[in-house]
């Protein structure tokens, strides 16, 4: 029996009683087998399809699958991995889930925590692997396919990721758009599938000194992320060029790092280049100024 809190006696031992009844009312338990049968259904609810479902299922079923024991039947690693989808495509809360699948609030955090944690270490290498010099041509012919930018493998910028202020841990995470955050860092390619991500950086940090600290940006400096060869860029015959991460102007120039010119002083090459540059971004172009606007969605 759980310990009482002083001046309250409790009406229910180990849990609610309405949690008690999570293998005969729970969302999970109601709607599964039913969903399964109905791919459109299935789709909508989960934002994949049975088989994209089923496919990592096997994958992550022996990190999931926990015995029973004498006092309560284990959750199924079916329903484990429902409620962390659940919870990533809606973005309801915790407690919201709580009263959808019957569950305790702390259970589903351990529940999403757990099986996020599983999902990165056994899919990482098969989603994300590191790419080779072959991936990386790969990556550049997209980007000259799609936008004309040749020698790109691939375009960078963060993402504030909004979340509650942490108890005493001052102002690191309150950014420059007035609310607390971390910070994802990520490369994209041209068909916008990430090819390496640094997630978790304070949101007071700005992005070039983000990627500065991070493994992404030290392997890049370094000459680590095995980068082809420079090579001529299509129809010149000059010294062949790098290839290059296309960036906004919150970053630095490198030599594997390529921002637009500044809006000062812009002649024609100079606001083609910056227009061919930032294509890649969900933005509107100024041919006055030869930048682009930040999106409203962005």
């Amino acid at each position: 029996m759980l310990d009482e809190e002083p001046g309250r006696k409790r009406s229910w031992q180990w849990v609610h009683p309405i949690v008690a009844q999570r293998l005969q009312k729970g969302q999970f338990c109601t709607l599964y087998k039913d969903l399964r049968r109905d791919p459109m259904k299935f789709k909508n609810y989960c934002r994949m399809s049975v088989e994209a479902f089923d496919h990592p299922l096997v994958c992550l079923h022996p990190d999931l699958n926990f015995m029973d024991t004498r006092m309560r039947f284990c959750i199924l690693a079916e329903q484990r991995l429902i409620v962390t989808l659940r919870f990533l495509a809606t973005g309801n809360s915790f407690a919201s889930l709580h009263y959808e699948f019957l569950l305790g609030i702390s259970t589903i955090s351990g529940i999403v925590c757990h099986t996020c944690k599983v999902i990165w270490q056994r899919l990482r290498e098969a989603v994300m692997p590191t790419p080779k010099a072959e991936d990386w041509l790969r990556i550049a012919e997209g980007f000259y396919q799609s936008v004309q930018f040749p020698n790109c493998i691939g375009a960078l910028d963060g993402k504030h990721i909004r979340l509650k202020k942490a108890p005493h841990s001052g102002s690191p995470y309150f950014n420059y758009k007035q609310y607390f955050s971390v910070v994802l860092m990520a490369l994209a390619d041209s068909n916008y599938r990430f090819v390496i991500v640094d997630i978790g950086a304070y949101g007071s940090t700005s992005d070039d000194r983000i990627f500065s600290a991070s493994r992404m940006g030290e392997q890049l400096q370094t000459n680590q992320l095995a980068l082809p060869e420079p090579s001529r860029l299509p129809g010149s015959a000059g010294l062949p060029a790098p290839f290059v991460i296309v960036a906004d102007k919150g970053f630095a120039l490198s030599p594997h790092l390529m921002r637009p010119f500044p809006r000062r002083d812009l002649d024609d090459r100079k606001r083609i280049f910056n227009y061919r540059l930032n294509r890649y971004a969900l933005s509107e172009y100024c041919p006055q100024s030869g930048e682009y606007a930040s999106h409203p969605y962005r």
